[in-house]
């Protein structure tokens, strides 16, 4: 390429129009007048707009493969679809569009791409059209038939292409604002290599650096046996879009007016962030989440048995922020039989079969209100509706002042009500539920088909949906969810408690994460102990935290010696001379000597003990909620990140999605599930 980059050096200082003097070093290189036309090798590349800018993806090449061979295939192409990406997208031929299957996308441009031209600022190669590449083709092909070059076409967007010779063909832009054409290609600008075929251009790497891609490379280097013998398949990771159907009722531009202009960047942020958090804590939005993720989860995994009828393999979910939270209670509140009915008596958080009978007309008249029962009656308001009015609400309705307090507080006393003779229905259904006070612990709830964890303490009141499916593993990414059950009144978690559904919980932070808590202290709150690290994918610790560790067990060292050195130089000092001793006292001092001497090694061993029993120590006790494995588990700070803490708290918050380490202990958990390990163990 640097013999072609230089010669374009030449042409862009030259006159390129087609003369012998001008062309003749051209005809020089690599060229070969017998040599026969073969038809170029087509690839599929997709559209994406990326910061404004329209960006040429190349499929990969087995489903570009597939692609050509749907368009070659002689059939007419309109109403036919060919899933690429692992099913992730459709290409609709006959549009040449492509559509994402499981979540809404702007669809992309898909085109046959034979002939290319470099761009002018990155260098990459953008595909002429389709049409246009035909022409460009069949100038070639006669070229190279009839060894007649020079060739020189007008493409419809007015650029120019000059074809010297197999090996160096160029691109002109057209003049801005220019109505004609120059007279010659020098007054375009700098010519730009035009590229045949798709040679050595990469079409088998993904361009976004993902969880998606991250993962398939890890399976290269760490699974490789178990591909190889066709032990393991990959893992699809599909998002589930809960964000954009909530903030699409026009928050976000309320919230904006108000925000202030400086700080754009922490702003955005803490708008993105802390607002969903409000939306959660809202008895108008909680409901509304809670019923679109479940939705989307159970709309998803129906739509991927649909399209992979042969999959058998489990299914792991993992929330990062607050979707974490979302979904801790939305597993918190399943049952652990899918075939229970969905019925309100069988409902967790739904008690009204259990004391609470009274229909709402009844409920009023019990209050010597009935005479309002028309205006909830008119404005479709039930009794759940009505537990979650405010005051505000009602006055809107039209209701009194005394009446308002008189069902405000009826309410209020009902809903406090239902919460002990939901715990006592359960402590006598088997769980082992404590009273959820300010300082309560939530237990286990598995004796029986009927028990969960109720979340409910500070929280509104939620029906939570089921999930038609058994999850594995939960993964949760620089969670708040210890936070979050804190401020709710939940001081310990059972160590017997699990999820009814769910067998795994793994809590992973970077710990500069900002939002991320942890989850082990709730559950042995008396012991202090430090998480799981979790090792660097390429093996062993990060080098500056080795050097960290290093040069504290030196320290450590040096500070034992030298203690030691004091302590017998003292002990040499204030010890008596020996007189001269009968046989009998030498006796004894011999006998004495052993244990002054044994000094030394005593205090060595005292003080190496810590090391040494952090090795030989059994391993902590932190409940069944991982199926008695350890939850916290923290990254590993790369060298950069740890001269600044604050300065990259924000970024660690949004690094899980791009983390090696990450994704490798998502996987080592996911394949362990199937018998399938590591080809060799991290230390």
């Amino acid at each position: 390429m640097s013999s072609v980059e230089s010669l374009q050096e030449q042409l862009s200082q030259s006159d390129p129009s087609p003369s012998p003097n001008s062309c003749s070093s051209f005809e020089l290189i690599d060229m070969d007048a017998g040599s026969l036309y073969e038809p170029v090798s087509p690839h599929w590349f997709y559209c994406k707009i990326i910061d404004s800018k329209e960006t040429w993806i190349p499929f990969n090449s087995e489903d570009s493969q597939q692609l050509e061979e749907a368009y070659s295939s002689g059939k007419d192409c309109n109403g036919r679809v060919v899933p690429t990406d692992g099913g992730r997208y459709d290409v609709h031929l006959g549009e040449r569009m492509r559509y994402a299957v499981y979540w809404d996308e702007l669809a992309s441009e898909v085109r046959r791409c034979t002939w290319f031209y470099k761009g002018d600022k990155d260098n990459k190669y953008v595909p002429y059209s389709e049409s246009f590449s035909q022409v460009l083709e069949e100038t070639y092909m006669l070229a190279v038939t009839l060894d007649e070059w020079k060739k020189k076409l007008e493409s419809p967007n007015r650029e120019i292409i000059i074809l010297h010779n197999p090996k160096l063909m160029v691109h002109y832009q057209p003049v801005a604002g220019s109505d004609e054409w120059g007279s010659t290609p020098t007054e375009q600008g700098r010519p730009r290599t035009v590229k045949r075929g798709v040679e050595n251009i990469s079409v088998d790497i993904h361009c976004v650096n993902d969880f998606r891609s991250v993962s398939l490379n890890l399976l290269q280097t760490h699974f490789k046996k178990a591909q190889e013998n066709q032990q393991i398949g990959r893992v699809e990771f599909l998002p589930v879009n809960w964000h954009s159907p909530l903030h699409s009722t026009g928050v976000d531009v309320d919230l904006q007016r108000i925000t202030l202009p400086s700080i754009n960047r922490l702003r955005h942020f803490t708008n993105d962030t802390i607002l969903d958090v409000f939306f959660y804590n809202s008895p108008t939005y909680c409901q509304t989440i809670v019923d679109t993720v479940a939705s989307e989860m159970n709309r998803i995994y129906k739509l991927f048995l649909q399209r992979n009828p042969d999959f058998k393999g489990g299914v792991s979910i993992a929330g990062h922020s607050l979707g974490s939270l979302i979904l801790f209670d939305i597993l918190t509140n399943q049952k652990d039989s899918l075939g229970d009915t969905d019925s309100k008596k069988d409902s967790p958080d739904i008690v009204m079969d259990h004391g609470d009978t009274l229909t709402l007309e009844e409920d009023l008249k019990k209050l010597q209100l009935s005479e309002f029962f028309s205006i909830f009656e008119k404005e479709k308001v039930d009794k759940e509706a009505l537990a979650l009015c405010t005051d505000r609400d009602l006055q809107e309705m039209g209701i009194p002042l005394g009446p308002r307090k008189k069902i405000l507080n009826y309410f209020r006393t009902r809903k406090n009500s239902m919460g002990i003779n939901r715990l006592t229905l359960q402590s006598a259904s088997g769980a082992n539920m404590s009273n959820l006070s300010k300082e309560s612990e939530f237990c286990s709830g598995t004796a029986g088909n009927d028990q969960h964890l109720d979340v409910g303490i500070g929280q509104v009141s939620v029906e939570y949906p089921r999930l038609i499916y058994k999850p594995e593993i939960f993964f949760a990414f620089g969670s708040p969810i210890g936070m979050f059950l804190t401020v709710r009144g939940l001081k310990r978690i059972d160590p017997n408690y699990k999820f009814p559904t769910c067998k795994g919980f793994f809590n992973i932070y970077h710990p500069f994460d900002p939002v991320a808590y942890r989850i082990e202290p709730m559950v042995v709150p008396g012991v202090e102990f430090e998480p799981m690290l979790i090792p660097h994918h390429k093996g062993r610790k990060r080098m500056h935290l080795e050097l960290r560790e290093g040069l504290t067990r030196m320290s450590m060292d040096l500070k034992n010696n030298l203690l030691g050195s004091l302590r017998m130089a003292w002990k040499s000092f204030t010890r008596a001379p020996y007189p001269a001793l009968q046989a009998s006292e030498t006796a004894e001092e011999t006998e004495a000597e052993p244990e002054s001497g044994s000094e030394k090694p005593s205090d060595v061993s005292t003080e190496e003990s810590p090391a040494a029993g952090k090795e030989d120590a059994p391993p902590i006790n932190v409940g069944m909620l991982n199926g008695g494995q350890r939850i916290d588990y923290v990254l590993q700070e790369k060298p950069i990140e740890s001269f600044n803490e604050y300065l990259f708290a924000l970024q660690s918050h949004l690094c899980y999605w791009e983390s090696e380490d990450t994704v490798l202990l998502v996987l080592k958990e996911i394949y362990q599930t199937q018998g399938i390990f590591l080809d060799q163990p991290l230390q």
